[in-house]
C-alpha cells in the first residue's frame, strides 16, 4: 500500500511540474527542479509537494528580512552558502549578530565581542531556530532530517498527511533528540499544523496552527497560534485535543514585515 502510495505521489510532482511548464515556462523553469532523486520514501514526496507549494527552487537563492519579537532577521541562501542576521536595536543598544556555514560574530555599538565557543553555540541555535520555523517546509529537506509517512487524519472537515520528523545526531543541532508532528493538507499541499517535543528547559509539548497566510516574492509566509500541551501527550492525539477546544494558546508566531532583498 505505501509502495502505491508512494508511486502516486511521485506522479503527481510529474504531473504538476509538466502543467506549470506549459502553463507558465518560467515558473516552471524555478519550482520543477526540486531535488526528485533525493527521494526515497513516501515522507520525501510528501514534502518535496509542499516545498514546491511554498516556494520551490525559490528557496535556494531566497534573501529575504522579516521581523520577529521586534529583532529584524535577514537570511540569504545559495546552493552551497548560507548568511543568516538579526539586529537587536533600542535607543541606546545596538547588538548585530551574523552568521554563515562556518563562522559567528556579534556587534554590539559597532564593537565586535569575543565569545567563548558556548555562546556561539547558543546564539547560532538560536537565530537558526527563528529561520527554521520562518522557512518550513523548507529546512525539512536537509540531509539530517529523517521523513516517516504516518498515514492521514482528518482536522476540521480536511484530511491532511501526516508526517513524523526526526534528525540524525550529526547535522541536527543541539536540540535533534526533538521529535516533530507536520500536518500537510492532501489539496493544496500546504504545510497547515505542526506539533514537537523537546527535552530542553525540562521539556514540553507545544503545537501550532497557521493562519495569516501570504506569498512575499513567490515564496509563502505564514503566522502561527501556538498551543501549550500537556507533557506527555502522543503527537498524534493533539488533533482531537485542537478540535475539542482543549489546548491553551501561549502565543502568537508572527513573522512580520517580510521583504524581499533582491
Amino acid at each position: 500500500m505505501k509502495l502505491i502510495f508512494a508511486s502516486f505521489l511521485l506522479i503527481s510532482i510529474t504531473v504538476s511540474c509538466s502543467n506549470e511548464k506549459a502553463g507558465n515556462p518560467e515558473s516552471a523553469k524555478q519550482q520543477s527542479s526540486i531535488e526528485i532523486a533525493k527521494i526515497k520514501s513516501t515522507g520525501d514526496s510528501i514534502v518535496a509537494q509542499s516545498i514546491l507549494a511554498h516556494g520551490g527552487d525559490l528557496y535556494a537563492s531566497a534573501n529575504y528580512q522579516f521581523t520577529f519579537r521586534n529583532k529584524i532577521y535577514t537570511f540569504k541562501n545559495s546552493p552551497n552558502h548560507f548568511a543568516y542576521s538579526r539586529l537587536d536595536k533600542t535607543d541606546s543598544l545596538k547588538i548585530f549578530d551574523k552568521m554563515d556555514n562556518d563562522s559567528f560574530e556579534r556587534i554590539v555599538n559597532e564593537t565586535t565581542i569575543d565569545l567563548s565557543e558556548e555562546e556561539q553555540s547558543k546564539y547560532r541555535e538560536s537565530i537558526n531556530s527563528v529561520v527554521y520555523f520562518a522557512t518550513l517546509p523548507y529546512k525539512l529537506n536537509d540531509a539530517a532530517v529523517f521523513k516517516k509517512w504516518i498515514g492521514t487524519t482528518t482536522i476540521k472537515d480536511t484530511v491532511y498527511n501526516v508526517i513524523e520528523v526526526s534528525f540524525s545526531e550529526e547535522g541536527g543541532g543541539e536540540d535533534h533528540d526533538d521529535l516533530f508532528y507536520y500536518w500537510f493538507n492532501v489539496n493544496t499541499n500546504t504545510l497547515d499544523y505542526l506539533a514537537y517535543q523537546y527535552a530542553t528547559n525540562g521539556g514540553g509539548v507545544r503545537f501550532r496552527a497557521a493562519y495569516n497566510r501570504s506569498v512575499v516574492d513567490g515564496i509563502v509566509f505564514q503566522d502561527y497560534i501556538n498551543y501549550e500541551v500537556a507533557v506527555g501527550t502522543a503527537l498524534s492525539e493533539i488533533p482531537a485535543l485542537y478540535m475539542q477546544d482543549s489546548l491553551k494558546e501561549l502565543s502568537r508566531i508572527k513573522t512580520e514585515a517580510v521583504k524581499s532583498l533582491k
